[in-house]
């Protein structure tokens, strides 16, 4: 799922990856906002309560709602400066890192008391849009900006887009290209609803403690991603030593 780029990188491997982060992004999106009464996966609302602020001349909390912003940017910065300075230096993992990094942030804060979250509710805000920018930069990156896992208004419209161009195009090959596309964009959204109901859910019993299901579901993906590839390798080399061998 993480290390397939370009032409490598196939339908079934978007479509694991869209549902695997947009179903985490859904539950960073209902917990964050249950603990700390503010959006932790987009920044589209922070924009408007940054200019109703300004509005009003409460420009104290106008700036915090910029200081969201810039988490999130900061995130997907962080996020590609990391793998295209990996990339150069031709270094394995070089997706493995951000996806660590974000793990680490949810972990520490679904660790973090109550007590603590409600008094530094602006950092822990701050951190959540620093992860999630983090994992929107690097899907939209592995994909070639196919999968988007952390906000629905660009997905809503691309999925209307191409409902109504299944009225207009139909030869088979164009009609399968929507059809695999819709199901992606399905996909994503519908997770995404699952994420935050399990988030919602499960934050009345564990309160912020649900985001340990987050970072287990990232961590699982890393070590089964880990495994699948070291298992492609051994059959690659056994192939060819076979062949080594029969020559």
């Amino acid at each position: 799922m993480f290390r397939h780029k370009g032409k490598n990188r196939t339908y079934i491997h978007n479509l694991k990856l869209a549902s695997l982060l947009s179903f985490v992004a859904g539950i960073v999106n209902v917990a964050g906002l249950f603990a700390v009464n503010r959006l932790t996966t987009n920044v589209t609302g922070h924009f408007a309560f940054f200019a109703d602020q300004m509005v009003k001349k409460h420009y104290g909390v106008a700036v915090t709602y910029l200081i969201f912003i810039a988490a999130f940017l900061l995130g997907a910065f962080t996020s590609n400066f990391i793998v295209e300075l990996m990339s150069q230096k031709k270094l394995r993992y070089n997706n493995v890192v951000p996806v660590a990094i974000e793990i680490t942030i949810i972990t520490t804060i679904a660790l973090l008391s109550q007590a603590t979250i409600e008094q530094f509710s602006g950092v822990v805000a701050s951190l959540l849009l620093f992860a999630m920018g983090m994992q929107n930069a690097l899907v939209t990156s592995i994909s070639n900006a196919v999968v988007r896992t952390t906000h629905l208004t660009g997905l809503f419209t691309d999925l209307g887009i191409e409902l109504s161009q299944l009225f207009f195009y139909r030869r088979a090959e164009q009609q399968k290209k929507l059809s695999l596309s819709i199901k992606l964009r399905l996909t994503i959204i519908s997770c995404f609803f699952l994420g935050g109901v399990a988030g919602g859910a499960g934050f009345f019993r564990l309160h912020n403690k649900v985001l340990l299901i987050a970072s287990a579901i990232l961590t699982i993906a890393l070590f089964y991603d880990s495994i699948k590839f070291k298992i492609v390798l051994w059959k690659r080399r056994n192939k060819e030593e076979h062949l080594t061998t029969e020559a």
